[in-house]
């Protein structure tokens, strides 16, 4: 393996993190413009819906084969790509005339995503050989994310503002041309192993499965459970979700072999990471809606209304790299889970009295908690498998955190689809409890599977 010196560390791990900057930065700014996008298109909840979801479902489906991909064709050549699909989709959405062609060009984006998050992490899983300068690593990732999540609304409620919402993705083209520099510039060259295959067939059925699932939860809340569309989706999603089985069992190249959820701890972390990104992304659209249709917040005053909320994450993401490797991940982990569904129990006495005060500090305990379960269960991700399976590892873990994120922001949506007060906010409640309840089972998850500390063994694969 290839030694690097500190300062071409640190300019591999700025790369890597500014892909999952720009990834995250596109979640968070665009919520604060749900209220000018209503305006401008005269959008319904369910469009609006789309708006995220369409990014959202293109980064789900796709994740397990950017994964295979960065692996066949070596992470810098990935990376570099996704960032020009990338930056590409966030210029077409700045200038899109109308709702069809924002929402298009925001599945350009969720492409170009897909191909971004994996990649980035398996250059860090190339470059950084021993467990704890990963884990750091790591963390820095992870909090470069949370530094988009918590710079996102405030800066884009202050380019609505001053500019208009379109501003909010133009801002990505200067980030994407300098992204693409420093990852030319000074990432090193991956071994591409020519033997993975990318299992068309496995790809399509599992992107079919994804796409009526969204369809079935995001229409509902227009159509209604009963219309046949709707129920045509479900059944849709059935069929082909067990056609993926089938196809996966049955594929000894498969895109994604059956045989990783025998392991206890990819398995955990796995449903751990849907679990908290369905409650945090469902949870941030919901309270998107609150703020701007309920409270009548402007779009900036919206983006300092997250700080206490997203602005604990890059704190708390920093230091799980740390605490990991002190407190294990199986209590880190957990931990978090449980902080973060107390946090949201919490905001329920203050989003009866309308008291924005009484939330704040349940927000950020919430957003705490998700900041700190995040990087610790990438990392035992990482850790617990050979480097040469690190791209479709951290592809499955990622891709089964983005399809909770979509679950989330149709199924709280579905809940908050009237703009009335009072059914909104009896919505939201329930938003918030069930929010609680799956903290609190993956943290039941966190105990019962991740293993206290990862094994030292499995570090040096690679090298």
């Amino acid at each position: 393996m290839e030694s690097h010196t500190p300062a071409r560390l640190r300019l591999i791990q700025l790369a890597a993190c500014l892909g999952f900057v720009v990834v995250l930065l596109d979640v968070s700014v665009v919520n604060v413009a749900l209220e000018a996008l209503h305006t401008q298109f005269n959008a319904r909840v369910t469009d609006l819906q789309w708006v995220i979801n369409a990014y959202a479902l293109v980064f789900a489906a796709l994740l397990l084969t950017a994964g295979a991909l960065g692996d066949r064709l070596g992470a810098k050549r990935v990376f570099m790509l996704g960032f020009t699909i990338f930056t590409a989709g966030s210029v077409g959405c700045g200038l899109a005339p109308g709702l069809p062609l924002l929402i298009f060009a925001r599945i350009v984006q969720g492409l170009g995503a897909a191909l971004l998050v994996p990649a980035s992490l398996s250059l860090i899983r190339q470059v950084f050989l021993d467990d704890e300068s990963r884990s750091r690593a790591v963390g820095w990732w992870a909090a470069g994310g949370g530094v988009a999540l918590t710079a996102g609304p405030v800066i884009g409620g202050f380019l609505i503002a001053a500019v208009g919402w379109r501003s909010i993705f133009l801002i990505n083209l200067p980030l994407g041309l300098i992204g693409l520099w420093i990852v030319g510039r000074f990432a090193p060259a991956s071994v591409a192993q020519v033997s993975k295959s990318l299992d068309l067939p496995g790809q399509i059925t599992g992107a079919l499965t994804l796409a009526s699932l969204t369809i079935a939860l995001t229409e509902a809340s227009s159509l209604g459970w009963g219309n046949p569309v709707i129920i045509a989706a479900c059944a849709c999603c059935g069929v082909f979700a067990a056609l993926f089985l089938w196809l996966e069992a049955n594929n000894p190249s498969a895109m994604l072999p059956l045989s990783l959820f025998r392991h206890p701890t990819l398995s955990g972390a796995t449903l751990i990471g849907l679990i908290a990104n369905l409650t945090f992304y469902g949870m941030i659209f919901t309270f998107s809606l609150y703020f701007q249709f309920i409270r009548d917040f402007a779009p900036l005053k919206t983006g300092l209304a997250f700080l206490p909320m997203m602005g604990i994450m890059v704190f708390a993401n920093i230091a799980a790299g740390r605490l990991a490797t002190r407190m294990g991940t199986r209590t880190l982990a957990a931990t978090g889970m449980l902080a973060s569904s107390v946090g949201y129990l919490l905001v329920l006495p203050g989003l009866a009295d309308g008291s924005y005060a009484q939330m704040a500090i349940p927000m950020l305990i919430a957003g705490g908690g998700i900041a700190l379960t995040i990087p610790t269960i990438t990392h035992a991700t990482l850790a617990a498998v050979p480097g040469s399976q690190a791209g479709i590892a951290s592809g499955l873990l990622n891709a089964a955190r983005q399809v909770g994120g979509v679950i989330g922001v149709a199924l709280f949506g579905f809940l908050v689809r009237q703009r009335e007060t009072r059914p909104f906010l009896q919505g939201m409640e329930h938003a918030l409890v069930i929010s609680a309840l799956l903290l609190l089972a993956a943290s039941v998850l966190a105990l019962r599977y991740l293993q206290a500390r990862q094994p030292d063994a499995l570090v040096s694969l690679d090298s």
